[in-house]
């Protein structure tokens, strides 16, 4: 429908409020709705103010307390007092710049005492002591400030570009600490490992030891036994021959075209079953100091 009116009424929207003037000097502000005007008392409408909230955006270009060229993005939302409307359509001729210049005021005052860093983590700090002077001064005109919105803080370009550097490197760095770490216990790791495999196959090698060593003792007793008149040496050279010519034998057989020399002969064959014995009772010492 809009805002209409004739020469004795007026009907005015819901979102505005009509200032009224009586032979060019306020009279009183005229609500939403219908409205009566006499004009042969000098009576008419002088404007007509919007109560919408509205918003203003404003740039501010400062620098910090380290240097750094920086831009503010604000968005400042206020709206007209309807109870002092006689104020905003007197007192100001233009909000906007007002509003914009008491934001300039107060963000170039209080910027350059942080760095970029602070800045950036108490840019709500900023926005409340822009929101409290504007309160302080546009209440006086009839306004009132609603919100001030910190959109967004940016830095110089140059800046921006060495602070994504930084926090390349830094990353980088740390992602080397974790890298190194995870080397080191892989490493410890395999060497314990290791460690752990050589000990174990020392108990292996051992323990085949003491089988063997346990299986000639049966046989050599088996072998007294039935046989009288032998004693534990002359079997346990009989069985040192024994294995000595099997071994040969097994030699023989591989299907490998490999060529071993040994010395071969009786004298030999003493010196060899001497051998095994020292090392079937240095096993059976082994296995009693592991145990």
């Amino acid at each position: 429908m809009g805002n209409t009116f004739c020469l004795f009424c007026g009907c005015i929207e819901q979102s505005y409020v009509a200032v009224v003037e009586r032979w060019g000097r306020f009279e009183r502000v005229a609500q939403p709705g219908f409205n009566l005007f006499n004009p042969f008392a000098g009576e008419f409408i002088a404007g007509l103010l919007s109560t919408r909230l509205s918003s203003l955006d404003v740039r501010i270009e400062t620098k910090t307390k380290d240097n750094v060229f920086v831009q503010l993005d604000c968005s400042i939302q206020y709206r007209v007092i309807k109870e002092n409307a006689d104020d905003a359509f007197y007192e100001l001729q233009n909000p906007q710049e007002q509003i914009q210049a008491y934001v300039f005021d107060v963000a170039r005052a209080l910027v350059p005492r942080m760095n970029l860093d602070e800045l950036f983590e108490q840019k709500s700090d900023v926005a409340k002591a822009v929101l409290e002077e504007l309160e302080k001064v546009m209440g006086a005109y009839g306004y009132n400030i609603e919100h001030i919105l910190m959109v967004d803080i940016i830095p110089d370009p140059s800046v921006r570009k060495a602070m994504n550097e930084i926090n390349a490197a830094q990353r980088m760095q740390l992602a080397s600490v974790y890298k190194g770490e995870s080397e080191k216990v892989l490493h410890v790791k395999k060497a314990e490992a290791e460690a752990e495999g050589k000990y174990l196959g020392g108990v292996g090698v051992a323990r085949q030891r003491q089988a063997i060593t346990d299986g000639l003792r049966e046989n050599i007793l088996d072998f007294s036994q039935k046989v009288e008149g032998t004693s534990a040496k002359e079997v346990m050279d009989l069985i040192m021959i024994t294995q000595y010519f099997d071994t040969i034998k097994e030699l023989g057989n591989s299907s490998k075209n490999t060529t071993i020399f040994i010395p071969h002969g009786p004298g030999h064959v003493r010196d060899i079953g001497e051998q095994i014995r020292n090392g079937m009772m240095e096993a059976a010492t082994a296995q009693a100091i592991i145990e």
